[in-house]
């Protein structure tokens, strides 16, 4: 394999120019309130850890400081009371929606893209919301704001409802965020500032490029500087020799591959208390575990055994020392539609480098995460220089991408049928941990990626098995409670799924997105 050790200079110059845009005037709840949001977070005011961040200061919050400040320690003074005083309730999507049973799933759907929508943002002063230019879809529940990789699979659905109005809208957001902070973060509010999540805007594009066609020439045209910019946050660090250095990790051969990476070392402020309990349980230093937390929660599997180093207790958690085989593979499309994107613009030279970046990680996910005795992807652990025990849903990813060839396929075809497949779909991982990015869990992103990889390898009859098991259990959920969930239990169907931070969450964006996608498939 050829050694990556410098980008060509043209190609250096072009990511390092595209810097990240500073946000110092950008303040989180944390750094307008500080000591009163601690304490409102410790003293457990409200159950859910997210509810106080995202409520809105109904004054300047200095005055709001010093009147805590003044009151807090006089006789019958209630904290409670007094954040109600001083802070509104934000507005909660879809609350006062009741869902019709009788008129079916597919209407249900296309019904709740209206009620889950948000029009485009108005500033609100000192709201940890960032308001966002055009219209867009939230997944529901507690969940008030855009999630970055939510989004591309409920596009999916949008896409079958003929919705191509709200995916531009939405693919229009993510470029202004990356245009405004220089990346997208997790969602748009201020607490997710140090942190993106798994990087779908390529694919979001290409779904949008789809739908329109005649002018898919002209979209790409007009969001290549995002890619080249959303390409620049992942690989900034990629010019130090060997070791990491934010999202990028150099192998002693000089190989260039990435990881989940945190900018902040602090709690989380939308899981506090969480953070807390987990950090004093550790025997790391805090700020280390709270990173590794949080980039834990970057790569959108907030948790897993993934990133456990002992499989199964928080407190092991080690997500920076942790190339993951999805993480990668999304890189991999993202190169590619930049060779696109060049040879659309007669770049050749551009293009032919950007290609050999491409099939360069494309080599290097196969040398350093397939696992040839299992027959299936592993992530691999840069700082013990091996694969780590676990085996997730992320391994179908290079499936997905046709990063993979077919003997390949075919081996994880078998390992699914064995060890994943269960009555409702596609178990996440093989070990019950208590995290939701666990068995018995399963999750409407992973069965489409695992499905739509499986069907490019002529896998069709094991895809049709995993899409017709998590149809029936979702609509078996519907008819018994008109809600479509977050996150289904595949092993025991009767059962809600648990584990994680916080209650399974209806609504649901993707998995709204993806049930239509595999409904009307099923009808082609």
């Amino acid at each position: 394999m050829r050694v990556l050790k410098l980008f060509p200079l043209f190609l250096f110059l072009l990511l390092y120019s595209c810097k990240e845009t500073p946000v110092t005037k950008t303040r989180s709840p944390r750094d307008l309130f500080p000591g009163l949001f601690e304490d409102v977070q410790s003293a457990g005011v409200f159950p859910d850890g997210k509810t106080f961040p995202d409520y809105v200061p109904k004054r300047d919050p200095e005055n709001i400081l010093e009147d805590y400040h003044a009151n807090k320690t006089k006789p019958g003074f209630n904290l409670k009371n007094f954040v109600a005083e001083n802070f509104s309730v934000p507005e909660t999507a879809g609350k006062a929606y009741r869902s019709n049973r009788q008129e079916g799933l597919e209407i249900h759907i296309t019904s709740l893209w209206d009620i889950l929508k948000r029009n485009p943002d108005k500033h609100i002063q000192h709201s940890s919301l960032i308001g966002l230019p055009y219209p867009y879809i939230v997944p529901g529940g507690r969940f008030r704001e855009i999630y970055y990789w939510d989004s591309f699979f409920t596009m999916l659905g949008l896409q079958e409802s003929g919705r191509t109005d709200l995916t531009e809208n939405m693919v229009n957001n993510f470029a202004w965020l990356v245009r405004t902070y220089g990346f997208i973060p997790n969602g748009n509010r201020t607490y997710y500032l140090t942190r993106s999540q798994p990087p779908f805007f390529s694919l979001m594009l290409e779904l949008l490029m789809e739908s329109k066609s005649p002018a898919a020439d002209s979209v790409l045209k007009a969001n290549r500087d995002v890619l080249e910019k959303e390409y620049s946050f992942w690989m900034k660090g990629s010019k130090i020799k060997q070791g990491a250095e934010g999202h990028v990790v150099v192998l002693p051969d000089g190989t260039i591959l990435n990881r989940y990476f945190d900018r902040g070392d602090w709690p989380r402020e939308e899981s506090y208390n969480e953070d807390l309990t987990t950090a004093a349980a550790s025997t790391g230093s805090r700020p280390e575990i709270y990173r590794q937390l949080r980039s834990g929660a970057e790569s959108g599997w907030d948790f897993s055994s993934r990133w456990l180093a002992d499989g199964k207790s928080l407190t092991s958690i080690h997500t920076t020392d942790i190339v993951p085989v999805d993480l990668n593979a999304l890189l991999y499309h993202l190169e590619l539609m930049l060779v696109r994107a060049y040879e659309k613009s007669g770049e050749k030279t551009a293009a032919e480098h950007m290609k050999e970046q491409a099939e360069r990680r494309r080599t290097a996910l196969n040398r350093f995460c397939w696992d040839r005795k299992t027959g299936y992807f592993r992530d691999y652990d840069w700082k013990q220089l091996k694969q780590t025990g676990q085996l997730s849903l992320a391994g179908v990813y290079p499936l997905y991408f046709k990063m993979a060839v077919k003997g390949q396929a075919d081996a994880i075809a078998r390992v699914l049928r064995k060890d994943f497949l269960k009555p409702g779909g596609l178990v996440t991982t093989r070990v019950n941990s208590g995290q939701q990015w666990d068995a018995p869990n399963g999750w409407a992103p992973l069965q489409w990626i695992a499905i739509q990889g499986l069907r490019n390898y002529g896998q069709d009859e094991l895809a049709d098995e995993i899409s017709t098991r998590w149809i029936a259990l979702n609509s078996s959920v519907f008819n018994k409670t008109g809600k479509l969930m977050e996150k289904y239990n595949v092993a025991d169907t009767s059962l809600i799924a648990g584990g994680g931070e916080y209650p399974n969450q209806d609504g649901f964006g993707w998995t709204n997105g993806v049930l239509l996608r595999l409904i009307r498939d099923k009808k082609r």
